[in-house]
């Protein structure tokens, strides 16, 4: 085998397509099935399930998947350590949750673009869980999350305060409750949509709620959503209230959409995290972002 097999093979598990990794890779379709068909005949082992739409990995697929990964993030290593030419235009890899890919991350690789144009970033959006499970499985280079699980193999560094809000219809019910409830109790007595599990901002927003004594088994959550749009359309259109980023709904409430309402009596603020993984040395490009992200935090401060 070779690593011009090995990084036929990710492609096509990462973009699930022979067709789609044959034009990353610059390649004809058939040399790409070559050198996946190559690689199976070597090892003795089917790699991937096909179907009409996608392609999947086997067990055996998923396994290989691992150490050829890693094999060709340390190729890329070797060639930033020697300051190639290859490394100048090299592909960074971003894993993002919701809140930081929508509202942060487009000003954050604006900076990037602007000051390193040679250079090319790929994101894929996906929540907290699944960001901080690409980082430490490195099939991304870094990661922007927000919260912390127990991943040994990753390292949080905050570099932006979100803040939490109950965002509510703006009719005349809850202009009532606006003005008149103290506390968050009444939480309780009304429909409530959350976001799905695994995201960062539900975490949270549970561990927040439990501070302010709600019993959360109590609430009634009508629905349990991954897109922060729709939640937000969904709460104009009057379904229920939620829970998320002041950053998210500033411009619904900038004109009035919804209304605010604080979650407890304490400005209640969550970290996001850039993430990168410890066990590997950071790329140079990895870095880069990491400085980058640094600075938009001071600018904020």
């Amino acid at each position: 085998m070779n690593l011009k097999q090995l990084e036929a093979f990710v492609n096509v598990a990462e973009k699930r397509s022979f067709s789609k990794a044959a034009r990353e890779l610059y390649l004809t379709q058939p040399t790409v099935s070559a050198h996946v068909s190559a690689l199976e005949k070597e090892l003795n082992i089917k790699l991937f399930l096909r179907n009409t739409r996608e392609v999947g990995l086997t067990d055996e697929g998923e396994k290989l998947y691992q150490y050829a990964r890693q094999m060709l993030n340390l190729e890329q290593l070797i060639y930033e350590a020697f300051d190639s030419d290859v490394a100048s235009n090299s592909c960074i890899k971003i894993a993002a949750s919701t809140i930081p890919a929508q509202y942060l991350l487009p000003d954050i690789l604006s900076r990037y673009s602007s000051m390193y144009p040679k250079e090319q970033f790929e994101l894929v959006e996906s929540d907290s869980a699944g960001v901080i499970r690409a980082v430490s499985e490195r099939t991304v280079d870094i990661g922007f999350a927000g919260t912390i699980l127990d991943k040994r193999s990753c390292e949080y560094v905050p570099f932006f305060d979100d803040e939490l809000i109950i965002v509510m219809p703006n009719n005349e019910k809850y202009r009532q409750i606006k003005e008149t409830e103290t506390g968050i109790k009444w939480l309780e007595r009304v429909p409530i949509i959350m976001r799905e599990q695994g995201s960062g901002t539900r975490k949270e927003a549970e561990k927040q709620l439990k501070r302010e004594g709600i019993d959360i088994r109590k609430l009634n959550v009508v629905a349990n959503m991954e897109n922060t749009e729709v939640i937000k359309q969904s709460v104009k259109k009057g379904i229920g209230v939620t829970i998320i980023s002041k950053l998210a709904a500033a411009e619904d409430l900038k004109w009035e959409n919804v209304l605010a309402y604080p979650l407890g009596e304490k400005k209640r603020v969550r970290k996001l995290y850039v993430v990168y993984n410890k066990e590997y040395p950071r790329t140079k490009a990895v870095k880069k972002m990491m400085k980058i992200a640094e600075t938009f935090k001071s600018e904020l401060e």
